[in-house]
């Protein structure tokens, strides 16, 4: 099965394959298609998060000279597809519960992570989603390094402006570099990670890094297990954001984020 759409789902493409006819040829062809397809207008890039189709996937992009990018920042196509497994998979002729365990996602340990992406303190923050809604308009306007979504996209569009919303604040001098860099990353999930008193981002499909650490003492493990306990509140949504000290006005890169599972199909 091969599942395209654009954010707002105005435009979702749909195409089976038999389990003999999944290569990198036969994707191609019905890429193609799309392309060719009257007002179509080929992408630049195409993100994807199945980390077990990756070679065929960016192999038959490679061919149309488009960039693949393994990313888990597809929240439409997730959405879609958590939606379209029990209205069309599960009713499908030969559906067996076996698929759902073919696509789990493998996250190994966290590596160190390197220095021109390691800021120099940092902070649990939370801010109220209005204001953070006003604050990532910089980000869509391209004034400030980020990323942002519609909330309508991951489902979070009911989400009220009071809502508090966890984030963490990455401090250095040399902010707008730090950010620069960070930019460069399909940033996916930040993670509180007590039992080993660090913070873990979570970039592409199944990178880790070891982002900061903290001093393993009662308080700090209860901050961090309150933090999680707020993102899951907030229904996996929170943000990283990059200054340059805790006074900073302004932000040098801000991402927000949700923290979801992929869907099993």
């Amino acid at each position: 099965m091969q599942e395209g759409l654009n954010p707002d789902r105005s435009w979702v493409y749909s195409k089976w394959f038999p389990n003999n006819r999944i290569n990198s040829t036969q994707l191609k062809a019905a890429l193609q298609e799309i392309i060719e397809a009257e007002g179509a207008v080929k992408p630049q890039t195409v993100r994807f998060f199945r980390g077990q189709m990756q070679t065929i996937i960016s192999r038959a992009l490679a061919d149309l000279d488009i960039k693949p990018v393994p990313s888990r920042r597809c929240f439409s196509l997730i959405g879609l597809l958590e939606e379209r497994l029990e209205s069309v998979y599960k009713r499908a002729a030969g559906f067996s519960d076996k698929a759902t365990s073919l696509f789990t996602l493998d996250l190994g340990p966290p590596q160190d992570l390197p220095d021109a992406l390691r800021g120099e303190s940092w902070l649990f923050v939370q801010l109220p989603l209005g204001l953070l809604r006003e604050e990532l308009r910089a980000v869509d306007s391209r004034e400030t390094f980020g990323a942002s979504f519609p909330l309508a996209s991951a489902g979070l569009d009911d989400l009220p402006d009071d809502t508090p919303v966890p984030g963490v604040a990455v401090y250095s001098r040399r902010a707008v570099p730090l950010a620069a860099w960070t930019s460069g990353l399909e940033v996916a999930n930040v993670a509180a990670d007590a039992d080993r008193a660090c913070l873990v981002l979570e970039t592409g499909v199944n990178q880790r890094w070891r982002y900061g650490n903290y001093q393993r003492t009662p308080e700090n493990t209860a901050d961090a297990r309150a933090w999680e306990a707020a993102k899951t509140g907030a229904r996996g949504l929170h943000f990283l954001v990059v200054q340059t000290d805790e006074e900073a006005d302004t932000s040098a890169g801000l991402w927000l984020l949700q923290a979801r599972e992929l869907p099993k199909i």
